[in-house]
């Protein structure tokens, strides 16, 4: 209290989400009781905290309307300032890398006072099991390998609710935190037994650097489109990274086909090749002769690159 007046902080949203490629409001406001006859000078400060648990880091710094931005987010980062007191964040051209936890901090000579704001994505979790088979990746090959695909490491949350979405795989894969976890909706004897409920089994926390496992990668909406080649001959794998080339794309990565079949609906009983050298296809409406009798993405694996397949492209514009 200074003067018998208390500096009041709110946020009206603790956890927000968004996709990747947005634009996302963090909401924050400050006030008085009782009300200033006139404005006060404050500091205001916004940090985050990654969910890696990293150590928390400085996003941007205003007085008045003075404002500096820091690290990744320089020149991507503003305040609001729609009404009086309003400090509220505008991220824009959200990444997989901004989800984490965000302070909201009002200084005011002696007063300090914060609220935190909760950054995530909406996207898709998928298993992945690199080319030379399964059980071969420890913790940095595996954030590696999500990356190259344009994915970052899922977390236990985001592993969560996409068991709750149906999601059932029974190889344990590394989650963003380090531990090892895999969701079974069908209980069946080589996932854990007959006798355990579904769930998501855990194995714990295991050595970053010496154990090894498969990953469960996390992939948010996209900006751009990805697309079955329609070509009168099928191609193998440098054929086909070629021909995206020549129609002024790219061969697509997995992270993008899996976005585009959950957040765009796409669709295609066409087995096409992958820039990691896969084989896969989505489909959003079964039927016959196009897989399993349920919606995803089908696997054939990692096929020799001599064999012809199509090829799915991806084109960011």
């Amino acid at each position: 209290h200074f003067n018998g007046i208390k500096l009041r902080v709110e946020t009206t949203l603790p956890s927000v989400f968004t996709l990747r490629g947005s634009n996302v409001t963090l909401p924050c406001r400050f006030w008085y009781e009782p009300p200033l006859n006139s404005p006060r000078s404050v500091r205001v400060k916004w940090s985050w905290s990654p969910i890696t648990g990293d150590r928390e880091v400085d996003v941007l710094v205003a007085i008045g309307h003075h404002q500096r931005s820091f690290g990744d987010f320089k020149n991507r980062v503003y305040l609001q300032h729609d009404l009086p007191g309003d400090t509220a964040l505008v991220i824009t051209n959200v990444s997989m890398s901004d989800t984490g936890q965000y302070r909201c901090e009002i200084i005011d000579g002696l007063e300090d006072e914060s609220v935190t704001v909760d950054l995530e994505l909406r996207g898709v979790v998928f298993p992945y099991q690199p080319q030379n088979g399964r059980y071969h990746l420890t913790f940095p090959e595996a954030r590696q390998v999500c990356e190259e695909q344009d994915a970052i490491v899922a977390t236990s949350d985001q592993l969560y609710m996409a068991w709750q979405e149906g999601l059932d795989w029974c190889n344990a894969g590394w989650l963003a935190d380090g531990t090892v976890q895999y969701p079974i909706n069908l209980p069946r004897y080589p996932c854990g037994g007959l006798g355990l409920a579904p769930g998501v089994r855990s194995y714990g926390p295991r050595h970053k650097h010496l154990h090894r496992y498969d990953v469960f990668c996390f992939s948010s909406s996209l900006r751009g489109r990805v697309y079955y080649l329609e070509h009168a001959q099928k191609f193998n794998f440098t054929e086909a990274i070629q021909a995206c080339i020549e129609d002024d794309t790219q061969i697509a990565k997995v992270g993008h086909l899996f976005a585009a079949w959950k957040f765009l609906g796409l669709d295609r009983c066409d087995a096409g090749w992958l820039a990691d050298g896969s084989v896969r296809y989505p489909i959003t409406t079964p039927r016959l002769n196009c897989g399993p009798h349920k919606p995803g993405v089908r696997s054939f694996g990692f096929p020799s690159p001599y064999y012809k397949y199509g090829v799915y492209c991806y084109s960011s514009g």
